[in-house]
């Protein structure tokens, strides 16, 4: 029996869909039949992950994607899982992922008039008006398989919309009767057919003209935060700034755009209450790819720096409130950008005695950076995060693939993980919080021969539903690092409202609301769910063994490990 269903698991496979993520319900009969009446026949099929939690699964092809580029297939249960995918949507659309997310409908029958018609009580509960309108804010194409016939080309839509820049989630829903429809077999999927769109240049009179801005600034300075989503971004961008002797500051950086042992590299912004010295000396200043490359009210451009503007998102069109004072701003592919600019510095844009002059003071900041991180990983009486981060990065190496979700301790990881390779640091791209413990088991799947290390605070790992990420993590052989930053408790609205209030009620009082007391055992939660090896780290003399411990748990025992590793409470 060749069904809408069967086609939908085909042109999954064909449009390179690896793995099903799945949280399954009464509206999916059609698809159940199909998977197991392909597994029974030898077809070649994505795999079934289960997933308990709806969040979970949408996180682990967030992680999936992030580390190949390719969207995986997401399928929830109608309007109930729709909503529970949560903050996860948010997380893929702001972090511009390509995933792929099929939900079920309610049958639109109710006396038997087609295969699939209603038969549970749920599925009157369960039909909605709009439930498309539930994501489409979020999503870049949404749509509805109403025929079997036709079920092949709009998976093929869909993944192009999802792969093409900017990039992001696509969601299709199909109801019972239709999922179940019988029809020929359709063709195979056509590679060449509907691939992405060819990524954006600049024009080649705007790529001259920022060109010769930057050879000639005395302080030409270039900030990104997503540049590295493409890793061939990170060269062409180091490349460009040696030939300039520009300096490369990241704000807010989801992924590693420049590596952190480079004499250029200046470090990184976040909400640090201080205005950044080197973008205010800036005179000329290019934003490649970046959703935020500054604060407005705590830190800034100088005003009268030169703004120049390129981002595979100008417009951010999902974002009510966001504007830039430009010279120039154009959507382009930010790898392909950095190579039309450097080959348009001609030798009489550039002074080499200016551009050695510029690679000096540069260079010399970034000696004076490294010295204050390596003073603050020193030993003290207590761990703090940058000591519990030198400590990680020193025992997984280079090598290692690292997720940071440590919210309050984004900039102590970030600076003291001190990524250098490309594709090899990532945090959510969003702000909901929970994506580190599933996308952790989608990296490890992606990538079986890597160590994957996820970093997180208390409050994102209590996000993260931990009970269904390392039972996933247990089932499908995807071990993982997983270390808690415990400060007791959700630090960022307390920084948040003393940023606002810093005199008042809230100053003085430590009963907000927001600490964890009596603290969760947070490594217990992984033991008894996955079997993952487990321990509370309270001294700095314990921390070395037991990093060391877990990832023996990890390499020799293959099963995840979870420390929570307490921090001084503030």
């Amino acid at each position: 029996m060749y069904t809408a269903s069967t086609a939908f698991l085909e042109a999954l496979q064909e449009t390179g869909v690896s793995y099903l993520f799945c949280n399954l319900g009464s509206d999916h009969p059609a698809l159940i039949e199909a998977i197991a009446e392909g597994k029974a026949q030898g077809r070649k099929l994505p795999q079934v992950i289960t997933c308990p939690n709806e969040m979970v699964a949408l996180s682990s092809a967030q992680g999936y994607a992030q580390v190949t580029g390719q969207a995986q297939a997401v399928i929830v249960h109608v309007e109930c899982g729709t909503q529970a995918l949560a903050g996860a949507v948010h997380n893929v659309a702001r972090g511009r992922i390509p995933v792929f997310i099929f939900a079920g409908l309610s049958p639109f029958t109710q006396d038997g008039e087609l295969r699939g018609s209603r038969n549970e009580f749920i599925q009157w509960i369960q039909d909605v008006h709009d439930q498309r309108g539930i994501v489409r804010e979020y999503v870049k194409y949404d749509n509805e398989f109403r025929t079997a016939k036709n079920v092949k080309p709009l998976v093929r839509r869909a993944m192009q919309f999802a792969h093409s820049d900017p990039k992001g989630p696509v969601y299709l829903v199909g109801a019972r009767e239709v999922m179940e429809e019988e029809c020929e077999p359709a063709a195979a999927v056509n590679a060449d057919v509907r691939r992405p769109l060819t990524p954006a240049a600049l024009p080649g009179e705007l790529a001259a003209e920022i060109a010769r801005a930057l050879a000639r600034a005395r302080r030409p300075l270039i900030v990104t935060s997503y540049a590295g989503r493409n890793p061939d971004a990170v060269a062409a961008l180091q490349r460009l700034a040696h030939r300039l002797g520009a300096g490369v500051l990241e704000s807010v950086p989801n992924f590693m755009n420049y590596p952190h042992d480079d004499e250029l590299y200046l470090g990184n912004q976040w909400n640090q209450p201080r205005q950044n010295p080197e973008l205010a000396q800036a005179d000329v200043i290019l934003v490649a790819d970046s959703d935020v490359p500054w604060i407005p009210t705590i830190s800034r451009p100088a005003k009268d720096a030169v703004i120049y503007h390129v981002d595979v998102d100008a417009l951010k069109t999902s974002m009510p409130l966001w504007y830039l004072d430009t010279v120039r701003s154009c959507q382009a592919d930010a790898a392909t950008a950095f190579g039309q600019i450097h080959d348009s510095l001609k030798a009489q844009d550039l002074d080499p005695a200016q551009v050695e002059e510029r690679r000096r003071h540069y260079a010399g900041l970034h000696g004076e950076r490294a010295r204050r991180l390596q003073a603050a990983e020193q030993p003290r009486d207590a761990i703090t995060p940058e000591s519990l981060t030198a400590a990680i990065r020193r025992a997984v190496g280079p090598d290692a693939i690292v997720l940071n979700e440590g919210i309050t301790n984004y900039p102590a990881i970030c600076d003291h993980m001190a990524p250098t390779r490309p594709g090899h640091y990532f945090n959510s791209g969003g702000g909901s919080l929970g994506w580190n413990g599933g996308a952790a088991v989608g990296v490890r799947l992606a990538r079986p021969d890597k160590l994957v290390v996820a970093l997180t605070g208390d409050g994102s790992y209590l996000f993260s539903v931990p009970s269904s990420v390392h039972w996933m993590a247990r089932r499908y052989e995807a071990p993982f690092l997983q270390v808690v930053y415990n400060n007791g408790g959700w630090q960022a609205p307390r920084f948040s409202a003393l940023s606002v209030h810093p005199a008042g009620y809230a100053s003085r009082t430590q009963d907000l609301g927001l600490m964890f007391d009596p603290d969760p055992d947070y490594s217990g939660i992984a033991a008894a769910a996955g079997g993952a090896f487990a321990r509370r780290v309270t001294k700095p003399g314990e921390l070395d063994e037991a990093i060391a411990a877990a990832l023996h748990a990890i390499r020799v025992e293959g099963r995840a490990a979870v420390l929570d590793v307490m921090l001084p409470r503030r």
